[in-house]
């Protein structure tokens, strides 16, 4: 069974979640700078299958497009040219960084450590993975 891989593309970093191969867990990939998402993707799509590709949409709390929408629209417009054969799915990504720093908090990790933007970007993708998972059963 293909993988889902989880897009929580941003200005500067990018965070990546992935599913087993069964599409029962989802695992922090990496986190990369964002101007190297394309070339990353297009390697690790030529290495694994991956079905499907969630890619966050952010909103303010009245659900409007955020200040990031632009940058992001022109990252999916980007991923389609790259990829047309992926089904794509977007996401609401509304409080995941929230719950990122939340889960680090809770997983014992000290204040120095929460700082890392690079893993909360990571934690960020997963667990909007983790939530359409969730759904989808």
């Amino acid at each position: 069974m293909p993988r889902v891989l989880a897009i929580d593309y941003g200005k500067k970093r990018t965070g990546i979640a992935v599913t087993d191969e069964m599409q029962i867990i989802a695992s922090g990939l990496t986190t990369i700078p964002s101007e190297t998402a394309i070339a990353f993707l297009k390697d690790y799509f030529s290495k694994e299958k991956v079905e499907k590709v969630l890619i966050g949409e952010p909103k303010q709390m009245d659900y409007t497009p955020s200040e990031s929408t632009e940058v992001i629209e022109a990252f999916v417009e980007k991923f389609k040219k790259s990829f047309p054969y992926l089904s794509i799915e977007r996401v609401d990504e509304r409080f995941t960084s929230k719950m990122a720093l939340q889960t680090m908090i809770d997983s014992g990790l000290k204040k120095k450590q929460r700082q890392n933007k690079a893993l909360i970007d990571e934690i960020s993708a997963t667990i909007m993975l983790q939530d359409y998972l969730s759904k989808k059963k």
